[in-house]
């Protein structure tokens, strides 16, 4: 299986060194590996310790401009937004628009929240992260919560579904589904099972198989997303990123702005 692009690498612009390279170093080490597409999501702004900061988006894009001269290959700008509330906010505002080629979100850990209340979403998926027990009430809430977002934001791709907030995949799927939204299998964590990429793929949905590269030398490793893929035989028709360029709703995203 040949994968056309990456679309969840973090660069340096995810500050304490959590991102390891430069924009040009990604975007080098794309080339090499032979994508067509590359995209920079550095962690959203709401992430405490590791977010990109809302007065780097600019700068980012002029160094994508650059890279985008140097490099035969196509280089996107986004972002992988934070799951921030139980109602589904997103640390994503309009004015945010105009720099996202693509939006990720997906949950993390020491974000921000808009509202006090939002503490008690964080704290109890913070929680479960580290004890790994979920109440079937916080499954729903953070079920909802994905759900709330798909339905409210113009998300391109959920990331590492599963991965420390727990959902009911099926409910999610559906409505990624009604709302292409692509789920993405992840090149460093599958939250999901077997058992449950097989309910997301039954019902619908398409995949996206991304590294989630940290440094350069990660960038188009996607190797589990693709073993689950063959594992599990899903055709390769159901992975928007084989041998072929998915579509993002960057245009959508503008003119709801406007």
């Amino acid at each position: 299986m040949a994968l056309s692009g990456d679309y969840h690498t973090h660069t340096k612009y995810s500050r304490r060194n959590h991102g390891k390279g430069t924009i040009e170093e990604q975007v080098k080490a794309a080339v090499e590996k032979g994508l067509a597409q590359v995209a920079i999501t550095d962690h959203g702004f709401n992430q405490v310790l590791y977010g990109v900061r809302r007065s780097d988006m600019a700068k980012m894009r002029e160094e994508i401009n650059e890279a985008k001269e140097r490099y035969p290959i196509e280089v996107l700008q986004g972002v992988e937004a934070n799951l921030i509330s139980a109602r589904g906010d997103i640390d994503i505002e309009p004015s945010d628009y105009e720099y996202l080629d693509v939006l990720l979100c997906g949950y993390h850990k020491l974000v921000k929240g808009k509202r006090k209340r939002d503490f008690f979403f964080i704290f109890k998926n913070l929680l479960i992260s580290v004890f790994h027990i979920t109440s079937r009430r916080q499954r729903e809430r953070n079920t909802n919560a994905y759900i709330n977002a798909m339905k409210n934001y113009d998300i391109d791709v959920l990331t590492h579904l599963n991965h420390g907030c727990k959902v009911d995949v099926q409910k999610v799927a559906k409505v990624a589904k009604e709302t292409n939204t692509y789920i993405e299998l992840n090149g460093k964590r599958l939250g999901m099972s077997d058992k449950e990429i097989m309910i997301a793929y039954n019902e619908g949905v398409k995949f996206i198989i991304d590294s989630d590269a940290h440094s350069p030398k990660r960038v188009g490793d996607c190797h589990l997303g693709l073993e689950a893929i063959l594992r599990l035989r899903i055709p390769e028709s159901a992975v928007v990123n084989y041998n072929s360029l998915p579509t993002f709703k960057a245009d959508k995203r503008r003119k709801a702005k406007k």
